[in-house]
């Protein structure tokens, strides 16, 4: 069905005349008859009864018109949606405890009225999480991606580095410390359970346990956050690692210890994926964002060799 043509004949209703209405809509008499003529052959039906006076509605135009300018609010609706600066900006945040998530947040909370929609898709891996930009059900997505699975079109900037922490409970030999250096944790047990095959996080905990001689111990199912919490906080020997931008919680009783890694700082660069010709002007807004809130050190740090960017 013409839009144009539901949009004139709404125009004649309401005018009663063809004249007025070609005025509105910036066509000619002629051009307005056109499209009310093809409207009425669609439908079958006669929607207007012309008369020496202009025009009024027939039975059926009467029934017709309500639903005509339903079709039309739609229609302005759906443009509205899609132009520039009105529809919101789409990220996929992976996990909403973790640092990608709150970034946005934290985004919105200090500009209100950005136009944003943080979804968990549930993609497994980052060259899925890439797909998905292209593709479009995405306008960005927080990924580690390898430079190898970089496909043609899509922009991988490093703006999240998150530097790691070392998670454990009070009766642990490392405890007391202010900060640990990641080689001190040769030998000590690092559990990380549900570490997927095949994503970047365990190419990135294995090239992390490689560079600095580390066991991470990925056996196990993955019970969830609060599971792992009673562990850690039962056991004088169980550790593992979360960055520092990633929101847990856990009973006060638990008195669980969060150290920063230092002497190098390991960080897991969360790359902002976009698509290379994505002009959304909240991505603006977000870019500035990440740069304005980067974490700063004078500590050397460390991330796997193999990042996009």
């Amino acid at each position: 069905m013409d839009v144009e043509a539901l949009r004139t004949f709404v125009a004649v209703a309401e005018a009663g005349q063809f004249q007025p209405a070609a005025d509105k809509l910036r066509i000619s008499q002629q051009a307005a008859s056109k499209r009310i003529a093809g409207l009425e052959t669609d439908l079958g039906v006669a929607l207007l009864v012309r008369t020496s006076r202009g025009s009024r509605l027939s039975l059926d135009g009467q029934v017709f018109l309500p639903y005509a300018k339903k079709v039309l609010v739609a229609v302005e609706q759906a443009e509205r949606a899609v132009r520039p600066g009105r529809r919101p900006l789409r990220v996929d945040v992976l996990n909403r405890r973790i640092a990608p998530a709150q970034v946005v947040y934290r985004l919105y909370l200090s500009r209100p009225d950005t136009a944003l929609d943080a979804v968990t898709l549930g993609l497994e891996n980052a060259a899925q999480a890439a797909r998905a930009v292209l593709e479009g059900s995405i306008d960005a997505s927080f990924r580690a991606l390898p430079a190898d699975q970089l496909p043609p079109g899509i922009r991988a900037e490093r703006l999240l580095n998150v530097p790691l922490q070392l998670l454990i409970g009070p009766g642990h030999p490392l405890a007391g410390r202010k900060w640990v250096r990641p080689m001190d944790l040769a030998g000590h047990r690092i559990w990380i359970p549900g570490i997927r095959p095949g994503t970047e996080w365990e190419r990135f905990y294995q090239s992390l346990a490689e560079a600095f001689g580390l066991s991470i111990d990925a056996l196990g199912p993955h019970f969830g956050d609060e599971a792992l919490m009673d562990a850690l906080a039962d056991s004088s020997s169980l550790a593992t690692l979360v960055g520092s931008g990633d929101r847990y919680m856990w009973p006060e009783t638990y008195d669980l210890r969060r150290i920063p890694l230092r002497d190098p700082t390991p960080v897991y660069s969360h790359l902002l994926l976009t698509r290379a010709d994505d002009q959304h002007p909240v991505l603006t807004e977000l870019r500035d964002h990440l740069r304005a809130s980067r974490h700063r050190t004078t500590d050397s740090l460390w991330s796997p060799d193999w990042l996009a960017a």
